[in-house]
């Protein structure tokens, strides 16, 4: 017989309690009778001396009722002979997926990542299968499933280390989330075979907290795929970041003298708080000093430069780590667009249209608008018509202007027509081509408003916002019917409450043309005076593409679109290692893993732009695991592997709960228990009574 539990038959040394009590009993001598005791003084009765056992079958009893409850408790069971456990299955799947991201470059940390890679390729067995992926914005395969399984047995660990030693961290952020998602995606590619049991991910990582997790929210993680991680940890752990902030007042001045400002952030973990920002050589700015506290950031106007003297990078001194301390500048250029204006009315009459339009373009950093104005009944130049990228029309047009607008519309241009009086309606379908369309004055007696406008439409879908979508405060005290049925492909885009067309939009060969039944100008309406009025005109403009944002500060990975910067087929673009790289199909630049100026040596004009550092990548404190747990990854510890002898034991235990579960032989001893019980209960009553009867007598 075996125990389950055998430390309770210790629980059977309380046998002597009961003989020890039997022991220690004092028990007076017989009472005698006797004729008078009046003439004796009291004595206390006299003791026996000598211990002795008196009633060995009920001592007995209880001692046996003591040794049952102690066998019970120790769980009994009747061995049996234990067949062999057949081996497991040790043969695994693993994935080494390796973080190459820009805060990798953090002193020890890439030699880290490569002896921890090394560590598990030692560990492997020949017959488990290994895939290597490095990742950081994107993920890279190194080692795939079948290049290891077609790598002889005894290479499989030198060729993929000597991999390794290839491999060096980029500049890019760090897409966790979607470096996860891809692996774990990986093993479903996989055919199931039999023989391969465990499916494992080990992430070698800082895992820190600026890590995108995107695309792990509400991601349903494969069955049977465990993540293993295997974090790396820098020697020192103060590190601040420099970022380049554009704010919106910023882009709304005219010139750069308040130059750029910068963001200095300090990580959770910091042990630094007191930092310098500087111009890279530039030793007459003076650096600017600040304070910024652990987990915290500070917003300042970088350093002031001279008049006439430029500087390229910002550099923060005063941190442990180098690799986000430094910011690539280039002043944003403003993009001049051109609007030609056809009308005959003064410029200076705040009763025509043209007095509102010159004050409806501020000029700011990124834009300036150019407004040209030009007579109707006056020739135009060619660079007039080339360069315009608006053609707003507000009087009948003669006939050397009326032929040059067809040629911009034919060539894919925007026009946009404003219907001052009845005859407009004469230059629309000369524009149009369509036959001759009458049209008519109309005077409310009131006023009217838009009543049905189009915010599914791109020109009005800047207002399909609830805050912005009230056009009703806009009244129109006068504007023209003109029938839109009999205009080609004619769309129209705003109503009046009336019905009448508002605003039209009518194809032209490539381009468009914009109809607006109504001015904006007092005698004709409010819309000048409104706060829609700007917006609505920067929304024609978009449409049309004349406002394509050229923007100067790029982050790592962006796309840089360059067809505005060149008009020539093919550009070259010089990048910060000097090497000169080709955009894909001459507007699309994608080379941007570099931070630095990226110059356009061959473009007219000449043109620069700067990548940086994600501001991401400076948030190098721990992320927290309770994060990856909320997002339902299945976290694996990194225990010691067990011994063969420790797994047998467990083995040998788990069948052993298994057998005396089945057989459960305490139940028996605890009935014998209180069977026993009930036997010394009886056999006390009877002694007790023997023992009373002489007494009474």
């Amino acid at each position: 017989m075996s125990y389950l539990a055998p430390l309770f038959l210790f629980g059977a040394a309380a046998v002597a309690l009961p003989i020890l009590f039997h022991l220690i009993r004092r028990s007076s001598r017989e009472r005698i009778p006797f004729s008078s005791l009046m003439f004796l003084s009291p004595s206390p009765p006299r003791v026996t001396r000598r211990s002795r056992l008196e009633n060995i079958f009920l001592l007995f009893l209880r001692c046996l009722i003591l040794c049952l409850l102690a066998v019970g408790f120790a769980r009994p069971f009747l061995r049996k002979p234990i067949v062999a456990a057949p081996e497991p299955k040790t043969t695994r799947q693993v994935i080494l997926l390796l973080d190459t991201s820009a805060s990798m470059r953090r002193q020890n940390l890439w030699a880290s990542v490569r002896a921890k890679a090394e560590e598990h390729l030692n560990k492997v067995s020949p017959s488990d299968r290994v895939a290597v992926f490095a990742f950081d914005r994107q993920v890279r395969t190194l080692v795939s499933f079948e290049q290891w399984s077609t790598m002889g047995i005894g290479e499989r660990v030198s060729l993929t280390a000597q991999r390794l030693t290839e491999l060096a961290p980029s500049w890019s952020n760090t897409h966790l989330g979607h470096a996860l998602t891809t692996a774990a995606e990986a093993f479903e590619e996989l055919p199931q075979e039999d023989g391969f049991g465990q499916r494992q991910i080990v992430l070698i990582t800082d895992l820190q907290e600026g890590s995108h997790l995107d695309g792990l929210q509400g991601y349903e993680w494969p069955r049977g795929v465990e993540l293993l991680i295997e974090p790396v940890k820098a020697r020192k752990t103060s590190n601040a970041g420099l970022q380049l902030v554009q704010d919106y007042e910023e882009s709304l001045q005219s010139t750069n003298e308040f130059g750029p400002r910068v963001r200095v952030t300090n990580s959770s973990d910091a042990k630094r708080e007191e930092f310098k920002v500087r111009w890279e050589a530039i030793s007459e700015s003076a650096p600017v000093e600040l304070y910024v506290p652990p987990g915290q950031s500070r917003t300042v106007p970088a350093p002031a430069l001279a008049a006439g003297v430029a500087g390229d990078r910002l550099v923060l001194q005063g941190d442990d780590d180098e690799f986000d301390n430094t910011v690539f500048y280039v002043p944003p250029k403003a993009e001049e667009i051109a609007v030609l204006y056809l009308g005959n009315e003064p410029e200076t009459d705040p009763a025509q249209p043209l007095y509102y339009l010159k004050r409806a373009f501020p000029k700011t950093r990124r834009q300036i608008v150019q407004l040209l104005v030009r007579r109707a009944d006056a020739a135009l130049t060619p660079g007039d018509i080339t360069g315009a990228h608006l053609i707003i029309v507000a009087d009948p047009l003669s006939e050397q202007p009326l032929r040059a607008a067809q040629q911009s519309l034919a060539a894919g241009k925007t026009a946009l027509l404003v219907m001052k009086t009845a005859a407009a309606a004469q230059t629309v379908s000369q524009l149009t081509g369509a036959a001759p369309t009458p049209a008519e004055e109309v005077t409310s007696e009131r006023y009217a408003m838009f009543g049905e406008i189009k915010f599914d439409h791109p020109l009005f879908a800047p207002f399909a916002d609830p805050r912005f979508s009230d056009f009703t405060k806009i009244h129109f005290w006068k504007h023209r019917r003109i029938d839109s049925n009999r205009l080609p492909g004619a769309r129209v885009l705003a109503r009046f409450d009336s019905g009448n067309p508002a605003l039209l939009e009518i194809p032209v060969g490539k381009g468009t043309l914009l109809v607006l039944t109504s001015g904006w100008h007092p005698a004709d309406s409010q819309l000048a005076l409104s706060s829609k009025f700007v917006p609505l005109l920067y929304s024609i403009l978009e449409q049309g593409g004349a406002l394509r944002s050229q923007r100067s500060q790029f982050a790592i990975g962006d796309e840089v679109l360059l067809a505005r910067t060149n008009n020539a087929s093919s550009l070259t673009v010089r990048r910060p290692d000097g090497v000169e790289a080709q955009p894909a199909q001459g507007s699309s630049f994608t080379q941007t893993d570099l931070p630095g100026v990226y110059t356009l040596p061959a473009a007219q004009p000449p043109f620069s732009f700067a990548v940086n550092l994600d501001a991401a990548e400076s948030r190098t404190a721990p992320l927290a695991m309770e994060e990856l747990e909320r997002l339902g990854l299945p976290l694996k510890k990194d225990v010691p592997k067990q011994t063969a002898r420790q797994i047998e034991q467990k083995r040998q235990h788990l069948l052993a709960s298994e057998l005396e579960n089945q057989q459960r032989l305490w139940r028996w001893f605890i009935f014998a228990a209180f069977a026993v019980l009930l036997l010394e209960t009886f056999v006390a009553a009877r002694v007790t009574r023997r023992a009373v009867a002489p007494t009474d007598a």
